[in-house]
């Protein structure tokens, strides 16, 4: 390498950098003052830094196999930052390779979002106030999100957490720094503080009632502001219509989200999938985290090659329901020590796909294995398929479902041979597929799909709690 081409590499870099750095209040401005976020390739480019942002271009590379630069995205970005835009969702990626050339950038931007333009009516008439009931690993990663979502668009509010009181002096500085910091996921983003007076943890200036109860009844809402409330519960401690019927009986509330598979008649949502049930029920389920990952993988595969049965193996992180070390437990093989060992276990995850996917009702089995790590799974799919493509075919059919199809959002995609479970911690996508382990067997196919079953699945749970709400945006380009 010459010192002209050293110089010349460099000199392009430090380019890029100027154009990632200006794009950051551009992309703020745009969320705060308008609702409207950007994304590469459904990659959100809220809240990176600049190597975040390079780094979020670069994937376009990897996986759609077209160069993608901020020389591309800069000026589009820089267009829509300009214009008074209602709320959306728009993605500059798919914006840049719609973009022929023809008449000027600028032009060929307002004409894609003209009728964004001047029309700041938000998605609902007023902002929906969300409960967290019970505050584990997902109620706080939801929290987060909820949080961050309270700095765009204002439209949902989480306004309480529900919880029971604990045996520390002070209970709720032990639940506040739990929200600050995070073994698997890494501090929050922005700062909490504590008004214990009042039993209020603000985080980003969102203040966040802590009321203490061990009955979904007992609560009255409206005592703390709190009306016509969306309950998400987070505990598992209730899954049947019966059960979850009890916080409709507290007053300020009008409808309840599990997080978890719902027993009896409950609608089970994966969303992307069956978000239509939803309707004006007042309870529903989001399913597992499992049920999530796998069953967009299947939709698009039976509906491109035909799917005959298969068998799902889940390879699951250990969660608070094993021991740390051998003790009772009322499941099979649960009591022994997680981080220890492998643990066969059931899972009702293929046999719950059929509530999402009435198509495959029978036609799929499935197992788990509980591994001795603390977040990310991995579904393997073994499928027999009407028609069998080669690997090639297949994961090219794959790949445009995760950038072009409708569920591209919950279907992600990537063709590493060195990238293992710790990669995909923060995961918003309901599962990635990973093609180099893709396999073609003589009547079907193998496949790998990775998912963070903590990250991936609250980004699910929050999709479906926005149509709950009646909250949704215009996606640019359509």
């Amino acid at each position: 390498m010459t010192n002209e081409n050293f110089e010349d590499t460099l000199l392009d870099w430090k380019k890029r950098e100027t154009l990632a750095e200006a794009m950051i209040p551009m992309i703020g401005k745009l969320v705060r003052e308008m609702n409207v976020v950007t994304y590469i390739y459904d990659r959100a480019l809220v809240n990176h830094s600049v190597i975040g942002i390079l780094k979020t271009h670069r994937f376009a590379r990897k996986v759609a196999g077209t160069e993608l630069t901020v020389f591309d995205t800069y000026p589009i970005i820089k267009t829509l930052s300009e214009l008074d835009l209602g709320p959306a969702r728009i993605d500059v990626a798919k914006l840049a390779s719609k973009y022929d050339g023809t008449g000027t950038i600028e032009d060929f931007v307002k004409a894609e979002v003209a009728d964004l333009i001047g029309k700041r009516t938000p998605p609902i008439d007023e902002p929906q106030d969300v409960v967290l009931y019970g505050f584990g690993r997902i109620g706080r990663l939801l929290a987060r999100l909820l949080i961050e979502k309270t700095g765009g668009g204002d439209l949902l509010r989480l306004k309480a957490i529900v919880v029971r009181k604990g045996g520390a002096p002070s209970d709720i500085k032990k639940r506040a720094s739990l929200l600050r910091r995070d073994s698997v996921h890494g501090p929050f983003q922005g700062t909490i503080s504590l008004d214990e007076e009042t039993s209020e943890i603000v985080a980003n200036g969102t203040r966040i009632k802590v009321i203490y109860s061990s009955a979904p009844e007992d609560v009255d809402y409206t005592e703390y502001g709190i009306n016509n409330a969306i309950v998400i519960d987070n505990t598992g401690v209730w899954r049947d219509e019966e059960g979850l019927s009890r916080h409709l009986k507290a007053k300020g509330v009008s409808r309840v989200l599990l997080t978890a598979p719902g027993k009896g008649d409950i609608t089970n949502v994966v969303f992307g999938l069956n978000d239509d049930k939803i309707g004006d029920q007042a309870i529903i389920s989001a399913a597992s985290c499992t049920t999530n990952a796998i069953a967009p993988v299947l939709k698009v595969m039976n509906d491109k090659y035909g799917l005959q049965s298969g068998h799902v193996e889940t390879v699951h992180a250990y969660t608070n329901d094993q021991n740390l070390l051998d003790n009772y437990h009322t499941g099979s093989r649960r009591g022994r020590a997680a981080p220890l060992n492998m643990v066969i276990t059931e899972t009702g995850a293929a046999t719950a796909v059929a509530k999402a996917l009435p198509e495959l009702k029978g036609k799929l089995t499935g197992n788990a294995i509980r591994v001795p790590t603390a977040n990310v799974s991995l579904a393997i799919m073994n499928l027999k398929l009407d028609k069998t493509p080669n690997v090639e075919e297949l994961n090219s059919y794959l790949r445009d479902c995760a950038l072009h199809s409708n569920l591209s959002r919950q279907i992600d995609y990537v063709n590493s041979t060195e990238i293992v479970s710790s990669d995909f911690v923060g995961s918003d996508h309901a599962g990635v597929i990973d093609s180099e382990a893709t396999a073609v067997t003589p009547d079907g196919a193998v496949l790998y799909v990775w998912y963070d079953n903590e990250y991936g699945y609250s980004c699910q749970v929050i999709r479906v709690l926005q149509r709950m709400a009646g909250i949704s945006y215009p996606v640019i380009p359509s």
